[in-house]
């Protein structure tokens, strides 16, 4: 086989994690997978994995022959792109990674709307509660919320984002004083709960006055793994949330919620395109994260300053 195919292969197995997933992704058998990648150890003369039908571990040329083949296969897309110009016609695969709710609403459409401008595209989403890495998992774009702590990643700011404290009209009408996060003590509090934990830590910044933070606890007796029964609980009455301004300003300016606690705001959460750091970023990932820029400014207001208490937000 030429040493690109290699490569390719290589790195389809490494990302795949086992001869078995490998063999079922290139539609191969077992046998033909293995010899393979036995041919490829003979031509190298070195070993670059131990494994079994179910995983596979690289050894540490293994490792030196994924990452620097990775980046020889980077290098040749993106001289392939430059000279066939595929400004207007962007080929190749592209792996997004992102958040249920965020993914569904947002990363969902404007991926349908940019693939259908560039037919030639393979692109994949794949939505997990968590941020997955990116490498293991052979994504090229991740959308989080925050800057990523690896300092290996890029990341582009696509939209503004903070959180907002809300409830529905009803349920302000007759709530107990809510006047500093320490009151949210005597509410009840509809929490996204996203492990173990019996309660879960709001963040508050002061709007006005010197710089202040606040973490409060918070519980109560309705909560739900999932961002979108959360919204509905509170526009049903059922006590106060926390929540993302992209995920509820349609309800602000409704009037189904209301921003409450307008000394205080919610902590940013700034969702971040993020992508490994490399040489040559290939087109097609450079494109759709400036797709995503342009476009989510359209789909998401800038966060609002809240009316008083017990007035629609707008």
């Amino acid at each position: 086989m030429p040493p690109l195919d290699d490569l390719a292969f290589f790195q389809r197995l490494a990302r795949a994690g086992s001869l078995t997933a490998t063999a079922r992704e290139l539609g191969l058998s077992l046998s033909a997978v293995s010899k393979r990648l036995k041919q490829l150890e003979a031509r190298l003369g070195v070993a670059l994995a131990t494994r079994t039908t179910r995983r596979l571990t690289l050894t540490a040329e293994g490792e030196l022959y994924l990452a620097r083949g990775g980046a020889i296969l980077e290098e040749l897309v993106e001289l392939e792109e430059t000279l066939a110009d595929h400004r207007t016609a962007l080929s190749g695969p592209l792996r997004i990674n992102a958040t249920f709710g965020f993914g569904r609403r947002h990363v969902a459409p404007l991926l349908s709307a940019f693939c259908r401008r560039h037919p030639r595209l393979e692109a994949a989403l794949e939505l997990t509660n968590f941020p997955v890495n990116l490498a293991d998992q052979g994504f090229d774009i991740g959308i989080r919320v925050g800057e990523p702590p690896d300092s290996r990643l890029v990341a582009r700011r696509i939209l503004a984002n903070r959180r907002i404290l809300c409830a529905s009209p009803a349920y302000v009408a007759a709530m107990p004083p809510l006047d500093t996060p320490a009151d949210l003590a005597a509410h009840p509090c509809l929490v996204l709960r996203e492990n173990a934990s019996d309660y879960a830590l709001w963040r508050f910044e002061r709007r006005d006055g010197p710089r202040e933070e606040r973490a409060v606890k918070v519980a109560g007796p309705l909560a739900s793994n999932d961002g979108e029964v959360i919204r509905r609980l509170a526009r049903d009455g059922h006590g106060v949330a926390l929540r993302s301004w992209w995920d509820v300003h349609e309800d602000l300016a409704a009037g189904h919620l209301v921003e409450v606690l307008p000394g205080w705001r919610g902590v940013r959460a700034d969702f971040h395109a993020v992508y490994d750091q490399r040489r040559h970023v290939p087109l097609r990932i450079r494109a759709f994260i400036a797709y995503l820029e342009q476009e989510m400014a359209g789909r998401v207001p800038p966060v609002a300053r809240p009316t008083t208490t017990g007035e629609s937000s707008t």
